[in-house]
């Protein structure tokens, strides 16, 4: 947690918030990446420094196996990275115009005006907006999946690599989910975008990833393809996740017991050990490594 003037003045003693403690996350060129977990579990935070709109305590960032260290590289990065934010009513300025929102991160790149029209036009056509019509709007004047289209055109005006997406759908209604849904998976496969895709919805995640991680208190505690995570999970939090989730062949559900710890006073050991059906004495003094498992990685002593 940052210390403000205030807690300077007065000599208080922050607390220190363990937010993300990620050992090694690797997201390959062309990926989808699914981050699934509770709230609070830290996704956002890992979104946010991957973008370098946070800067870690510790740790490091390598893009294209290149260590992105100094004030240069980091410059360099968010060139070719972009971040669609979860509600696009906060995410978008309500004074400026559609244009101005989508062209904003071509200012830098010193293009004429013809060339950041003609990129303008191909960003919304993309999206599904006809340029003509929605150029001179502004954002409080277009409904929530317009703001959406609109953000995600700002994303990839610029032909970045990769794209973190926040939650892009969970402030939209249930039909508009789809259609942007379809519009990002229309994306990927036209552009190739890398794609971190953070999301609560496990249905979501088994549509769009290739890969799925789970996080759990600030960890990640599963990872492996997303067909066989979401099929046969490993991690007692992670099947615990999935059995919170109704479908057709399964009426009762399940969620996880307990709540999810307080990052400023995380349990020794495993962090879900307070919370796990499966505990044993080493869970509650030791934090797990990954372990292998059927093609899958699981942090979870049951594999050792």
């Amino acid at each position: 947690m940052k210390k403000g003037l205030l807690d300077s003045i007065l000599r208080t003693k922050v607390p220190i918030i363990r937010a993300v403690e990620v050992p090694h996350l690797a997201i390959a060129g062309g990926e989808v990446l699914a981050l699934v977990g509770e709230s609070g579990s830290g996704k956002t935070t890992l979104g946010r420094l991957l973008v370098t709109l946070e800067k870690p305590t510790s740790g490091e960032i390598y893009f294209h196996g290149e260590r992105v260290k100094g004030r240069r590289a980091v410059m360099g990065l968010r060139r070719k990275v972009q971040m669609v934010f979860q509600n696009p009513a906060d995410s978008l300025d309500p004074r400026m115009s559609v244009k101005g929102i989508v062209t904003e991160p071509l200012t830098t790149k010193g293009l004429s005006r013809r060339e950041r029209e003609g990129q303008f036009e191909s960003a919304l056509s993309l999206v599904g907006l006809d340029s003509s019509t929605f150029a001179e709007r502004r954002s409080r004047d277009l409904s929530g999946g317009q703001r959406q289209r609109v953000a995600v055109a700002r994303a990839i005006i610029s032909s970045p690599e990769f794209v973190v997406l926040d939650e892009p759908t969970s402030a939209l209604d249930a039909s508009v989910q789809s259609q942007v849904l379809n519009l990002l998976a229309r994306i990927h496969d036209q552009l190739g975008f890398t794609y971190l895709f953070i999301t609560h919805n496990i249905a979501i995640a088994r549509y769009i990833a290739d890969t799925v991680a789970v996080m759990y208190a600030g960890q990640i505690v599963e990872i492996g393809p997303a067909q066989q995570v979401l099929s046969k999970p490993k991690h007692p939090y992670t099947q615990a996740l999935f059995s919170s989730v109704p479908s057709l062949d399964r009426k009762e559900v399940a969620p996880p017991t307990g709540e999810v710890p307080s990052l400023v006073n995380l349990p020794k050991g495993c962090r879900f050990n307070p919370r796990c059906p499966y505990a044993m004495e080493v869970c509650r003094t030791t934090d797990p490594p990954f372990f292998d498992v059927d093609g899958e990685q699981a942090a979870c002593w049951l594999y050792k």
